[in-house]
């Protein structure tokens, strides 16, 4: 499981909502039997409805995605399965939606 990888939400029932989560703890802490991870929304609400930094998207297997970091938990490792994409390539947006709900937007 690595920094970035991108997994199916567990949770069936959230799933057209929130179809994925992207793990954002570091590697150094695979110790630990639980992941720091944010929900990919699909989009609800009109762009800009939202200050900036919390309404970045990604993209995941051809579908945009909207970022939400105040919704960010730890998540049991054995609950996220094989990972179905990787968001590494789109690290600094991640860490600035993340930073925007500890720092403020």
């Amino acid at each position: 499981m690595a920094q970035y990888d991108v997994y199916a939400n567990p949770t069936v029932a959230q799933r057209e909502a929130f179809p994925y989560f992207v793990v954002l703890q570091s590697d150094q802490l695979s110790v630990y039997s639980t992941r720091l991870a944010m929900p990919l929304a699909r989009a609800i609400a009109p762009a800009g409805a939202w200050p900036r930094r919390l309404s970045q998207t990604v993209e995941v297997n051809g579908e945009r995605l909207l970022l939400a970091p105040q919704l960010c938990a730890a998540l049991p490792e054995r609950l996220l399965r094989k990972p179905v994409a990787t968001l590494r390539g789109s690290a600094a947006v991640l860490t600035d939606a993340l930073g925007a709900v500890i720092s403020g937007v």
